[in-house]
């Protein structure tokens, strides 16, 4: 009988172990950091963000999403191991990315409905050393426009009372052609100040947005919301 592919919208603690962690940084060390050298001016800034206590570990960090490289950007100018939701299209095997995507840590959801499995795959993952990694904008976006977010990532931060840490990746100009990699191509990382879970779903969306705006220089913000909007 021709066995099952496994659904990636659950996986467990057990998987984000000392092995998949030592995958994941050598991945960064000898494919995305040469990579990125040969191929890009980029700058990264404010790693002094990021919170150094004893559960730094469990951050929800959040991103644009202006390209296909962004996943590795975000976790090279970050350093630390941090699992992605991901569409689910991302792991079936005619995508030639779904060898890599799996040994990544990553996992499948629905950014507008996130299913019970998802919640639970979100315990087992803040559990260990790991944190996660999401795109609200849910798709690749032209550069500058800040639109269409997907809501699904504040329900879960507020689900597993995960602090949300921006990430902007601003000053975009393109992919490198490979065969003409001179000039390189422009990108600029930027980790935001930590947003806390505890505010309301509006007050989350706007801060996130603000940030965003600010430090990738985009013109679109999300309205502010009104002040005695109740937290949800």
């Amino acid at each position: 009988m021709k066995k099952q592919p496994r659904n990636f919208n659950r996986r467990y603690a057990k998987e984000y172990n000392i092995f998949r962690t030592i995958f994941y940084y050598g991945v960064i060390q000898f494919m995305v950091i040469p990579f990125m050298k040969k191929y890009y001016n980029f700058t990264i800034t404010g790693r002094e963000n990021l919170p150094r206590h004893k559960k730094a570990n469990k951050l929800l960090y959040a991103g644009n999403h202006v390209s296909e490289l962004d996943p590795p950007f975000l976790s090279m100018a970050v350093m630390r191991p941090i699992a992605y939701m991901a569409k689910k299209e991302l792991f079936e095997e005619t995508d030639k990315r779904h060898w890599l995507i799996k040994r990544l840590g990553a996992f499948a959801v629905d950014r507008e409905k996130p299913e019970i499995a998802t919640f639970k795959t979100v315990k087992d993952i803040l559990s260990t050393s790991w944190s996660l990694g999401v795109f609200p904008q849910g798709g690749t976006r032209p550069y500058g426009k800040l639109d269409d977010l997907k809501r699904g990532f504040v329900v879960i931060a507020k689900k597993a009372k995960a602090d949300i840490v921006p990430v902007a990746i601003g000053k975009w100009d393109g992919y490198p052609d490979k065969k003409n990699p001179v000039p390189k191509k422009n990108v600029s990382i930027h980790i935001c100040k930590p947003i806390s879970y505890e505010l309301s779903t509006e007050e989350i969306l706007y801060q996130w947005s603000k940030e965003i705006s600010e430090h990738a220089e985009y013109t679109e913000i999300m309205p502010e919301p009104a002040k005695e909007a109740e937290k949800v």
